[in-house]
């Protein structure tokens, strides 16, 4: 009976979106780009809100408790940063990018296979570090948003990309979905009961806040920011809390 009140919400909206913007695309609809322009701010806004949401219902309890708390998310946050530079969780991903980017340059030419878009557009959105962490903070507290602004983004991309790769891309849809799904189940199933048992589901969420509202920085291109190299601060973050306590 467990199973019957899992919810993907975000992996849904994902791969939704990704169908929509490939029927979008096949329709030949241009986006001009003023409305390029508003979208990048929009979705930028929507990871400051998001980010700022998770934090806001994260941190708790008295004034010297919330600097401490915060304190703990900027050392997990920092910790996390050099672990991932350790494991160069950030060339893996450019790797994974680059290889897809090689798949997309070659659409046309004598060299391609009809399932080039397909496999292109599915490492691209499921190796992207937003998924991941908006996977893992849907499953622990129900927070789909970060989901949605991925959803936003990758739909778009579709729509771009099935006038160039075809109809095959939109079927991106499906490996996203199962793979974000299968992230999301993991951390309600296997993680949320374990950090819920020592109350330390917030500090999860309020780091993932953090990390979202770094990748603002991106999206308004104000710098560029390894993001994949952040993501072990989400294992930091629990690990300290129960340490300083």
């Amino acid at each position: 009976m467990r199973w019957l009140s899992l919810r993907v919400t975000g992996a849904f909206l994902n791969s939704i979106t990704i169908l929509l913007g490939g029927l979008f695309g096949l329709a030949r609809w241009p986006l001009s780009a003023r409305t390029q322009d508003f979208f990048r701010r929009a979705l930028g806004a929507a990871a400051v809100f998001s980010g700022l949401r998770l934090v806001w219902l994260g941190v708790n309890g008295t004034f010297s408790s919330c600097l401490k708390q915060i304190f703990i998310t900027l050392l997990a946050v920092t910790l996390g940063s050099w672990t991932g530079r350790l494991l160069q969780l950030q060339k893996i991903s450019n790797r994974l990018g680059h290889h897809a980017s090689r798949l997309i340059a070659a659409a046309g030419s004598a060299a391609s296979r009809p399932g080039d878009g397909f496999i292109a557009c599915t490492i691209l959105f499921c190796a992207a570090p937003l998924g991941w962490l908006g996977a893992v903070t849907d499953g622990l507290s129900g927070n789909f948003y970060l989901l949605a602004v991925k959803a936003v983004m990758d739909g778009l991309a579709t729509a771009s990309f099935v006038k160039i790769l075809g109809w095959p891309t939109a079927l991106a849809a499906f490996p996203v979905y199962a793979f974000l799904g299968a992230l999301t189940l993991s951390s309600q199933v296997w993680a949320r009961p374990l950090l819920d048992s020592h109350g330390l589901t917030d500090a999860v969420s309020v780091t993932g806040g953090f990390v979202a509202c770094v990748l603002a920085l991106v999206i308004f291109e104000v710098r560029k920011v390894e993001l994949a190299n952040f993501l072990p601060a989400l294992a930091f973050a629990p690990l300290l809390t129960w340490w300083f306590r």
